[in-house]
């Protein structure tokens, strides 16, 4: 395999890297509890998704 005879630059290596980046989780407010939840899941505070409870959450 062939070394490079020029070394890469920044601005071209930055320019290959643009999209490795992290993007922060999106949220929503569950509309039975109140309480911020993930998007397309399950609240974990009340067990709501959609406007149905799904799963039966325990208090203590």
């Amino acid at each position: 395999m062939p070394i490079p005879f020029r070394r890469t630059s920044k601005t071209r290596k930055a320019k290959r890297r643009t999209h490795q980046n992290l993007n922060a989780p999106s949220y929503q407010i569950c509309s039975n509890c109140g309480s911020n939840v993930k998007n397309h899941s399950i609240c974990k505070e009340c067990g709501f998704y959609k406007g149905k409870q799904v799963i039966k959450i325990d208090e203590d």
